[in-house]
This record gives structure tokens, C-alpha cells and sequence, in this order.
């Protein structure tokens, strides 16, 4: 039967055949890391407690701090790609063909996010796990894969497979796949994203378990006489989604002044009055999420664990040590939701609805700090265990977006990139003889909808060397015309990859 079927169904199930090798060792790599990480903060919060009763071992903690921060400070200094966050340095291996030591890269994570977790650092697991799934795709597709852009796919899978394992959220790992790492709709990274999240999330399945990571005992359906309150909780965790955002960059500027070997050490050392005032804000930040469902918090602690959790993300994040914002982003945008509940109980709002100013917090402070509304709002019903509340999640997702857009806030991930790519003075690499292939979607009313490809003005040194309608492969010529949904397959010179694929973006997407 496989001989029957067309080239690109072949390729199709080539990539679903490969990808699930790739999920299997994305989702093994996430999953250990996720136990260690997790681990590692519970004992720091433990440790803390005790220093409390025993103040007099402080000064042996402080030593500790002091070598494992030279430590952190050597393994980046070995590997920077290992650095922060992961999620940037997959895009720049996927998009603009940055070089990955993907065993390097492994061993560091491991190493540093453990040493980072046993002092609490403001760190999730969700990033790292990312790049994780996607440098052990490195090491399989450098093995297996029979073209670049089949490694681009398995890479891509790889990614997903590493954030499904991480929130043991499949849809989330998909989606995010298109969005936010390959930023374009393909059929093929669909299969191949699908079926490595599957993969993953069977894996994290077996050892954390069916609940949703993010499991709440009651949320109530929010009434329609109730929603406009998703407008202003919608702006007020959109506002709180921008202070992370600026948080981020602005402490990792900061920390540009300190000598590099020192950065580690600064994080740590402010670790010590965070796990002693406020254990809570150690970590990732789950505890904080749970806390914030509960009706007994008051408004007041609420406010003080915003504040510092965003700037105590800020410190540990900034100091270049290996660790995921995903989760800290996630904690502030439900603290804000809860912060939000509270003071709008007090102007009439049942207290009820608490749980869904939370849940709605949740997606709209990822959507305005990471601008991936559509991840945003499924990573939302997969974390919490409920489709149910689709409808108030998207609304508040998209406000926040708006007030996003509004205060000129560039996505988190790409500012960081591009920060990382003049940082470490990456450039694209050199012309290849074989050039790039690189695939783009029409949309209605784009620049190329239903016009001929003689009609194009393409870019210098480009070549449309294939057309993809449904399921048909079809031979381009000129006077073949283009419709929307029409993939285009198009070649370009390695050295001009980047701006073809600019130009030709503009050209297939529709602009107001």
C-alpha cells in the first residue's frame, strides 16, 4: 500500500515514523528533568526552613552559593547556548540555522537547572525541556534525517514533544510548534508535531499521572451577565503581562554589568531572602497557583506575591542560568487574575468566580508576555483540566493581547533572541550550493491570492519550485495561478534566506 500512496503522503508518514522516535527521547529527557527540578525545589524550601531554626549554617549555605554559581557561570561559559531560557535558541536553530552541540547542550541543562532548583531559583522546567526535545532531535535527524528540511520537521517535533512532556499538554505542544517556533501553518510539522506531543505526553502520563498539572477542584461556568468583567481583568492581567515582559529584559540588561563569572552567584545569594520572607516564590510557582484559588488569601499577600515574584523571576532569570519563564509567567498571570477577583469581589463581584478570574489570568499574562494567543489559551484548558471555559479564556487572552500591542511589547522569546544573537555574535550561515527549501501558506486576500506567478514580482535569487493544493503536488509555471490555501514551495540562496522568506511572508499573508 505505501507504494500507492502520493510523494508527499509518503513524506508525511515518513516524518509521523521518525517523529515518534524523536517523542519517545524528548519525552523520557522532559520527564526526568521535570522529577529532578521538582525535586530540587521542594528540598530547597525544606533547606530554607532549616536555616531558619539554624541561622548559624548560613554561612556554609553562602559557600555553596558561591561554588555552584562559579559552576552555573563555567558550564554557560562552555555551552552559551544552554543559557536562560531554551525556547529562543530552538528558534534560531530552526529559523535562521544556528549551530547546536545538541550532547553539550543536554549535559549543561541537566547540570546547571539542578543546581539552580536546589536553591530555588524562579525557574519551570518547560522551557529547558523544549530545547532538550529539541537537541535530541539534533542527535537522531543528524542519524536518520534524509533532507534539511525533514531535520527542520524533526527539530520542530522535537520542540513539541519536550513542552507536552513538560505540562503533559499535547495540543499545547502543537500548536505551539506552528505559532510559536515555526510561526507559519504546515501539514507536514502538523503530523510530525502531533505525533512526537502524543508520544510525550503518553510518557509524562505514565509517570505523573492523569490529573492536569494545574488541576482545580471547582470552577464555576461564569454567567453571561458576568462577562464584562473579562474586559477590564483582561487589561489588568495584560498590564501585568507587560511588567514581566519588561521585568525579564530589563534585569538580564542590568545584570550585563556585573563581570559574567559573578551573575550566578548574585541570583543565588538573593534566593536566600525569598526563601526566608517568602518560600512561595521559590520555584516555578505551582504552589502559588493552588494558593491562589483558595477564597481565604487575602488582597494584601496576594499584591506582595506579584510584586516579588515578578522581580524575583526577573533576578534569577537575568543571570544567564539555565531555566524555564514559562511557569513564572504562568504563576504571575494567575496571581494577577486572583489579585483582580478580589478587588472586583469588593464592587460586586460574586467570590465565587475567583477560580475563573485565576483561570482567565492564566492565559491572558502568557498571551501578552509571549504573544501566542492560541497557546495561551489551549496550554490554559489542557493545565487546567477544562474545555469548559474556552469562551471567557479567549476573551481575556486577546484583550490582554490588545493592551499588549498597545504598550509596543515585542514577544518575550523573540526579543531574547535577538538579544542572543548579538550577544554571541551568531551570524547566518554561508551560501550553500543546494540553497534553502522553504514552504509558505497563501492566505486570502494576501499579495499573491488568485493572481499568476508570472504577475510576482519575486525577490532576487528566489525560485518557486513547487505548488501544494489539498492533496495535489502541482508543477509551477507561469501561467499557473495561486489560491488561497496553495502551499508554495520555494528555493533560495542559503546567504539570502532571511530576507527571501521575509519578503515572501509579507507577499502570502494578508495585510490591512
Amino acid at each position: 500500500m505505501y507504494r500507492f500512496l502520493s510523494k508527499l503522503e509518503r513524506f508525511q508518514w515518513n516524518i509521523a515514523l521518525k517523529s515518534l522516535l524523536t517523542g519517545t527521547l524528548a519525552g523520557m529527557l522532559a520527564v526526568l528533568y521535570r522529577l529532578a527540578t521538582e525535586r530540587g525545589t521542594e528540598a530547597a524550601t525544606q533547606l530554607y526552613q532549616y536555616l531558619k531554626i539554624h541561622p548559624v549554617m548560613i554561612c556554609v549555605w553562602a559557600a555553596a552559593a558561591v561554588g555552584a554559581g562559579l559552576l552555573i557561570a563555567w558550564l554557560i561559559r562552555i555551552e552559551p547556548m544552554a543559557s536562560g531560557g531554551g525556547v529562543p535558541q530552538v528558534e534560531g536553530v530552526i529559523l535562521y540555522g544556528l549551530k547546536m552541540r545538541w550532547y553539550v547542550v543536554i549535559a549543561v541543562r541537566y547540570i546547571a537547572g539542578i543546581l539552580g532548583s536546589l536553591f530555588g531559583l524562579s525557574f519551570g522546567p518547560e522551557g529547558p525541556s523544549i530545547q532538550l526535545g529539541a537537541a535530541v532531535s539534533e542527535g537522531v535527524s543528524n542519524k536518520i534525517a534524509e533532507t534539511k528540511i525533514e531535520k527542520n520537521h524533526l527539530l520542530t517535533s522535537g520542540a513539541a514533544a519536550g513542552l507536552s512532556a513538560a505540562f503533559s499538554a499535547p495540543l499545547t505542544g502543537m500548536i505551539f510548534a506552528l505559532e510559536e517556533i515555526q510561526r507559519s501553518f504546515s501539514p507536514t510539522v502538523l503530523v510530525s508535531a502531533t505525533t512526537a506531543s502524543l508520544m510525550a505526553d503518553f510518557i509524562s502520563k505514565y509517570f505523573f499521572g492523569l490529573k492536569p498539572v494545574l488541576y482545580f477542584q471547582n470552577i464555576p461556568q461564569l454567567p453571561l451577565t458576568q462577562y464584562l468583567w473579562l474586559f477590564p481583568l483582561g487589561a489588568f492581567v495584560g498590564l501585568c503581562g507587560v511588567a514581566m515582559n519588561r521585568a525579564l529584559l530589563l534585569f538580564q540588561t542590568a545584570y550585563g554589568k556585573i563581570p559574567r563569572k559573578l551573575r550566578p552567584i548574585v541570583a543565588l545569594l538573593l534566593a536566600l531572602p525569598c526563601g526566608f520572607l517568602l518560600p512561595q516564590v521559590l520555584g516555578g510557582g505551582r504552589n502559588l497557583i493552588a494558593l491562589t484559588e483558595s477564597a481565604n488569601v487575602t488582597f494584601s499577600l496576594i499584591a506582595v506575591l506579584l510584586v516579588v515574584k515578578i522581580v524575583y523571576s526577573g533576578t534569577s532569570f537575568g543571570s544567564g542560568t539555565p531555566g524555564g519563564i514559562f511557569m513564572p509567567i504562568i504563576s504571575v498571570g494567575a496571581l494577577s487574575g486572583c489579585f483582580f477577583g478580589l478587588a472586583a469581589q469588593k464592587l460586586g463581584m460574586p467570590l465565587a468566580y475567583l477560580p475563573v478570574c485565576v483561570v482567565c489570568g492564566i492565559a491572558g499574562g502568557l498571551s501578552s508576555c509571549v504573544k501566542a494567543p492560541v497557546t495561551s489559551i489551549l496550554l490554559t484548558a489542557e493545565l487546567t483540566g477544562s474545555f469548559l471555559h474556552i469562551l471567557p479564556v479567549a476573551i481575556c487572552s486577546f484583550v490582554a493581547l490588545f493592551v499588549s500591542d498597545l504598550l509596543k511589547t515585542k514577544p518575550i522569546y523573540e526579543a531574547l533572541l535577538h538579544r542572543y544573537i548579538e550577544k554571541n555574535g551568531y551570524a547566518i550561515p554561508a551560501a550553500d550550493k543546494r540553497g534553502e527549501l522553504i514552504e509558505f501558506p497563501v492566505e486570502a486576500g494576501s499579495g499573491l491570492s488568485r493572481k499568476l506567478l508570472r504577475e510576482i514580482d519575486w525577490p532576487e535569487g528566489s525560485l518557486v519550485v513547487g505548488l501544494r493544493r489539498g492533496s495535489d503536488e502541482l508543477v509551477p509555471k507561469g501561467d499557473t495561478q495561486i489560491l488561497p490555501g496553495d502551499y508554495l514551495l520555494v528555493l533560495a540562496p542559503q546567504s539570502k534566506s532571511r530576507e527571501v522568506r521575509k519578503e515572501i511572508w509579507k507577499l502570502c499573508h494578508f495585510n490591512i
